[in-house]
């Protein structure tokens, strides 16, 4: 009997490397990561909104299985909850790891999302040889990396930080990195939520400052059909932190649904 498919999707600015923790832990599976568009070897776009990156995903799991298991971490879960809503048919289960499941310009963080929006904009609009460095900055890089983990673990942390420093200036162009984090903001998978009807599991750390748990909960009573996972004493980088409850709680999510 052949393997059950999961195709994961990475998070804004990351690349398939970040998600190859989780893969390890899944290895009774067929896992595909591709690249997002608009970054490392990810495919280019029109434009990176989010129909963009839907058509792009249905493109893609239509070459390589019929009705795999769509997994989504952080942007990766909005673009795979709108996609579930659209095409239910083709996919067998969802799982959304860290889902952004309130919009990033309301609420406590919005002046944070509009500081950075405003930063991918000014590289946007600069000249190429000026953009890279701004976009790419080490210390805006370091800053990013040390807000979002929350583990006490010096190693750990000093790993998470050199896979950021590593892969995550991978982009193509300071036009799809400001179009694909305008696309970030600007949806959420509250948005997607209601019209999902396949089998949907949240996976969710505890002390995740993007999207809180009590807005996570929230999140949860949208679905129709939806469990969580609460990952303890780890916030937005559970691909990091803890890969292994996040594969566990995948393999109880798939073996018990």
């Amino acid at each position: 009997m052949p393997k059950a498919t999961i195709v994961m999707i990475h998070g804004f600015r990351g690349t398939h490397h970040g998600l190859e923790l989780i893969a390890k832990n899944l290895n009774q599976y067929e896992v595909v990561i591709p690249d997002l568009p608009g970054f490392a070897d990810g495919d280019e776009l029109p434009g990176y909104d989010l129909d963009q990156y839907v058509i792009w995903l249905k493109k893609f799991i239509g070459r390589h299985n019929d009705r795999p298991i769509l997994l989504g971490h952080s942007f990766g879960s909005i673009i795979c909850a709108e996609y579930a809503k659209r095409y239910p048919k083709t996919i067998d289960k969802l799982i959304l790891v860290n889902p952004i499941g309130a919009p990033a310009l309301d609420g406590p963080r919005a002046i944070l999302s509009k500081l950075a929006l405003a930063y991918y904009q000014i590289g946007e609009k600069l000249p190429r040889s000026l953009a890279k460095n701004w976009l790419a900055s080490k210390a805006v890089v370091q800053i990013m990396s040390s807000t979002m983990a929350k583990t006490k673990d010096k190693d750990l942390r000093k790993y998470i930080h050199q896979q950021h420093h590593t892969h995550f200036s991978k982009f193509h162009s300071p036009e799809s990195l400001s179009q694909g984090f305008k696309t970030s903001i600007q949806n959420s998978v509250l948005d997607s939520a209601p019209y999902i009807k396949v089998p949907t599991l949240l996976v969710v750390g505890d002390k995740d400052d993007i999207t809180p748990l009590e807005k996570q909960n929230a999140l949860l009573q949208k679905f129709s059909q939806a469990k969580m996972a609460i990952i303890t004493g780890v916030g937005h980088l559970t691909h990091y932190e803890t890969p292994d409850q996040v594969a566990d709680a995948v393999k109880d999510f798939i073996t018990s649904s």
